[in-house]
C-alpha cells in the first residue's frame, strides 16, 4: 500500500453552502489520517468563518463570479502540488475512510482514476459507476426512470467506463495529461463520463472501489 505520508488533495466547491461544507469537514476532522489538504472554492458569498478552526491545511479560493463545475475544479487543481486530486461534492458524508486504502489502486500504473461506492442517506447503493451514456441509456434514465446500477459491486476494485463527479480522486499526471475537466463544453452535467473517456483514449483506466461513503 502507500505510504501515510502520500498526501490527497479535496477539491470542494460551495454554492452558498457553507453549512453543508461544515459537516464534511467535521466529518474529516474525526478521522485518525491526516494525509490530505482542503481546498474549499466558495463561488457564490457565504458566511467563511463556518471554515474556521480546523487542523487539516485548509485553503479558500473565492470567485468574483459564479464557475462551472469543471472550471471550479480545474482551478483547484492548478492550486493543489500532491499527487493526488479528488473531487468531492458538498453532500458527500464520510464516516470512517482510509485514504491508503482507497489510493491503493493506484499501484496499478494504468489506473488514472478511482471513485469509492457512494449510499444514499437510506443506505441503498448509487449509481455513480455507469456506461458511457447512449441515447437509449439516456431515454432509459430519464424517461422511463430506470436508474438501476450499470454494474454490480464487486470486493476487489474493478474498471468501469466512468464515475459520476461525487467523490472521484485522480492520478495527477493523468488529469494534467488530458487537460483536467472540458470546462468549455459542459458546465455542471456529464463532466465525468467525458473525461473519464478521454482518459479511457490515452490508455488510463477508471476503477470503482467499495469503499462506501454516504450522500445526502
Amino acid at each position: 500500500m502507500f505510504q501515510s505520508a502520500e498526501k490527497i488533495t479535496l477539491s470542494i466547491v460551495s454554492h452558498g453552502q457553507a453549512a453543508l461544507v461544515r459537516e464534511l469537514l467535521n466529518d474529516l476532522a474525526a478521522l485518525s489520517q491526516r494525509n490530505f489538504e482542503v481546498i474549499i472554492t466558495v463561488n457564490l458569498p457565504e458566511d467563511e468563518s463556518l471554515y474556521q478552526g480546523f487542523v487539516f491545511p485548509l485553503h479558500i479560493i473565492r470567485n468574483a463570479s459564479p464557475k462551472g463545475f469543471g472550471e471550479n475544479h480545474n482551478a483547484a487543481f492548478e492550486y493543489a502540488s500532491t499527487a493526488w486530486f479528488a473531487v468531492v461534492n458538498p453532500d458527500i458524508r464520510i464516516q470512517s475512510l482510509d485514504f491508503v486504502v482507497l489510493l491503493d489502486p493506484f499501484k496499478s500504473k494504468s489506473v488514472a482514476a478511482v471513485a469509492p461506492v457512494v449510499l444514499s442517506a437510506e443506505g441503498a447503493v448509487e449509481d455513480s459507476a455507469r456506461r458511457f451514456p447512449t441515447f437509449f441509456r439516456f431515454a432509459r434514465r430519464v424517461v422511463f426512470r430506470q436508474r438501476k446500477s450499470d454494474y454490480d459491486i464487486q470486493s476487489a476494485p474493478y474498471q468501469v467506463d466512468w464515475v459520476a463527479g461525487m467523490f472521484i480522486a485522480f492520478r495527477r499526471e493523468a488529469f494534467q495529461q488530458v487537460g483536467g475537466f472540458d470546462s468549455r463544453r459542459f458546465y455542471m452535467y456529464l463532466e465525468g463520463a467525458d473525461i473519464c473517456r478521454r482518459m479511457g483514449k490515452n490508455n488510463w483506466h477508471v476503477v470503482s472501489a467499495m469503499r462506501f461513503l454516504t450522500g445526502l
